[in-house]
């Protein structure tokens, strides 16, 4: 049985082969599955839960490499869809300078996962996993935006007969990505009632307009507040628990914080206090960090147990 479900944009990330090499003077470049789905569900794959991705890829290479990548990382794919006459993300990303991390995107309009429908939705997987993981970038144009609110519908109206269910919805905000981005925070405040759990960083609370609040009879019971290298916090009705972030020599900040979504998200799974959760999510945001590239450099439980075991912090939840 499929334990989590990702929504949200799949593609390719290359970037300089050379670590501290600018896209100007790189002359090879290091190829791998990137884009919101492809980091997260990676990230919970590794973490030993039975993950699928629902995005979209175009008819090219690069979405038949999406999807082999993916499934040899254990990853259901079958709800990828090809959207005939577009082309998958393509991303190049530069690791230097240490403190921008650029990124160049090269999305065709209209880019796959715009285009993704209701039926492309699987109506008894979304009705049935215990977490779907949705992108809030899917919601930034139509008809994808349409069909990610049928979903978060179907998920609250299934809610009564599977009260452990549990939508998260993850900011993503690519502001770049919206038709207007005057419409966002409207769009994601909707979505944000309709979710169980809200994750974003100190700037996508503020882009959305959304107070990280939880508890409130018509919203999400659980935020998870993303502060970069300053680290995160949880806020739940028991309050707002804050952890630092922890020293890494920094090789690239990009997907560090899909790291610690999948981790959290994996830590809910496995029925860990939501505290002890956002510890390892901390933790596998901080060895995402440490390495080059996002999916691939994604955590493994015994990675979180042993940075954490190095931090004098016990590693509750770890793998025996």
């Amino acid at each position: 049985m499929i334990e989590a479900l990702v929504v949200g944009r799949v593609g390719v990330d290359l970037t300089p082969s050379t670590p501290r090499t600018t896209l100007a003077a790189a002359g090879s470049f290091a190829r791998a599955v990137g884009g919101f789905a492809g980091n997260i569900g990676t990230g919970l794959a590794r973490l030993g839960i039975r993950t699928a991705v629902l995005s979209a890829v175009g008819d090219d290479g690069h979405g038949d490499h999406v999807r082999t990548f993916l499934a040899g990382e254990g990853i259901d794919v079958v709800p990828i869809v090809t959207k005939p006459g577009t082309r998958t993300q393509i991303a190049f990303f530069e690791v230097w300078p240490p403190d921008q991390f650029p990124v160049t995107f090269y999305r065709s309009t209209p880019a796959p996962e715009t285009r993704l429908i209701a039926s492309d939705m699987p109506r008894a997987m979304v009705e049935e996993v215990p977490l779907v993981i949705l992108s809030g970038a899917v919601l930034a144009v139509e008809p994808a935006r349409s069909a990610a609110f049928a979903l978060l519908e179907n998920r609250r109206a299934a809610r009564d007969g599977r009260p452990d269910a549990v939508t998260l919805l993850d900011l993503d905000w690519r502001p770049t990505l919206w038709d207007d981005v005057g419409e966002a925070p409207a769009i994601m405040e909707q979505a944000a009632r309709l979710s169980d759990v809200l994750v974003g960083s100190d700037e996508e609370f503020e882009a959305a307009r959304l107070r990280p609040e939880a508890g409130n009879a018509d919203g999400p019971h659980t935020i998870v507040l993303k502060h970069g290298p300053a680290g995160v916090s949880l806020v739940t009705e028991r309050g707002r628990h804050s952890l630092s972030g922890i020293k890494v020599e920094v090789l690239c900040g990009l997907g560090s914080g899909d790291g610690l979504t999948a981790a959290f998200s994996a830590g809910l799974l496995r029925g860990l206090d939501p505290v002890v959760a956002v510890e390892r999510g901390n933790a596998a945001g901080a060895i995402v960090a440490s390495r080059l590239m996002c999916s691939t450099a994604m955590a493994t439980p015994a990675e979180i147990d042993r940075l954490l075991a190095g931090l004098s912090v016990e590693p509750q939840g770890a793998v025996s």
